[in-house]
């Protein structure tokens, strides 16, 4: 559900779309998503001073509570 949703959002941002990658990782506690975008699309996706990557955690962590498991978002370049 996060991995479709990451993937949704950026998307959406980025000005190509075909080259974003969302790999998941799970733990016991925590998943980890890592986003891969084409390397002009990064800014794109983190914004002025990290505001839209936070609010993309945050919808994150909103959509993850009903699971229990911690979700953390990883950009990669």
């Amino acid at each position: 559900m996060e991995k479709e949703l990451v993937a949704y959002v950026a998307k959406a941002l980025v000005d190509q779309p075909d080259e974003v990658e969302v790999n998941m990782i799970e733990g016991e506690k925590s998943t980890i998503l890592e986003l891969k975008v084409a390397a002009a699309d990064v800014g794109k996706v983190i914004g002025k001073h990290g505001r839209i990557a936070k609010a993309i955690r945050t919808i994150l962590s909103a959509s993850s509570t009903r699971t229990g498991k911690r979700v953390v978002l990883e950009i990669l370049d």
